[in-house]
């Protein structure tokens, strides 16, 4: 099944793009909303929804404020609004009861999203993310900011991000590497340009440098899977004890992990992930 493309108003003059998988409805299955992370776009969940919606599921995938096809405003680049944006999708598209997955800054996002409104949320699924605490990982803001600021993009070609991409994740399809590539605009001529401006960007990360998840998680009232990328070697002990201290701060939180594997656990490994968020409908993770 071919997703259709729904673009939905959630502020005066800012609409966002949701793709939109909607099998037979028989009233019974409940909906999953799959929210992208930072300089990503609702593409990358595809391979992910398929089996979703195979098992009778309607999935929707956003598409976050400047990032893939939705509007790009000069303000509102902080989780607070983000999560406010995506109760508004909820509101139009009369989607009580979801069950959610955010990846990365975008599982920041769903948990501000289940703490503010439980009634929107059936269960919640961190992916790679929700936990993140900027503070913690550097002395300053100014370490922080230099660090992850993104990099110039100015000349790349998109036919030479994809063989930079195939190199590096051999095991990715195809889609998902397109879809990566979806994650900056390709002009006509094959040029690269950013969706999600430097400052825009910037200002992201500083919301999850000032507003970290720890006042949201004793609010969320809906069970909740933890599934972290853990690496391999020396840096595993550190990630384990941060994903410990989300599930410890959850009431309800079982943890998951995926050893030696990518950030975009969406889509290096889409059908396990699917899987692992089908175990949420059938109320066992």
């Amino acid at each position: 099944m071919q997703p259709t493309d729904v673009r939905v108003e959630v502020a005066e003059g800012v609409r966002l793009r949701v793709r939109a998988w909607e099998p037979p409805a028989d009233g019974a299955a409940a909906p999953y909303v799959l929210v992208h992370g930072l300089s990503s776009n609702a593409r990358l969940w595809d391979e992910v929804a398929v089996p979703l919606t195979a098992a009778g599921h309607p999935v929707y995938a956003v598409d976050l404020r400047s990032h893939g096809e939705s509007d790009a405003p000069d303000d509102g680049y902080d989780t607070a609004t983000a999560a406010r944006d995506l109760a508004e999708v909820c509101r139009v598209l009369r989607l009580p009861n979801a069950i959610w997955a955010g990846q990365s800054w975008g599982g920041n996002v769903v948990a501000r999203l289940s703490a503010e409104h439980p009634s929107l949320v059936t269960a919640l699924a961190l992916v790679d993310g929700g936990w993140i605490d900027l503070s913690t990982e550097f002395d300053t803001w100014e370490s922080c900011a230099a660090a992850l600021r993104p990099p110039d993009v100015d000349g790349m070609r998109a036919d030479d991000l994809r063989d930079r991409l195939r190199r590096g994740h051999p095991d990715w399809s195809s889609a998902a590497i397109e879809a990566t590539v979806a994650n900056l605009r390709e002009s006509a001529s094959g040029d690269l340009t950013r969706r999600l401006p430097v400052e825009s960007h910037m200002r992201i990360v500083r919301s999850m440098w000032d507003d970290p998840p720890w006042r949201d998680f004793p609010l969320i009232e809906a069970p909740a899977l933890l599934l972290p990328a853990v690496p391999k070697g020396d840096a595993a002990a550190a990630r384990r004890a941060i994903v410990a201290k989300a599930a410890g701060a959850l009431p309800r939180a079982t943890v998951k992990e995926y050893v030696g594997a990518d950030h975009d656990l969406h889509a290096q490994h889409p059908a396990e992930l699917a899987a692992d968020l089908l175990s949420l409908a059938e109320g066992s993770p």
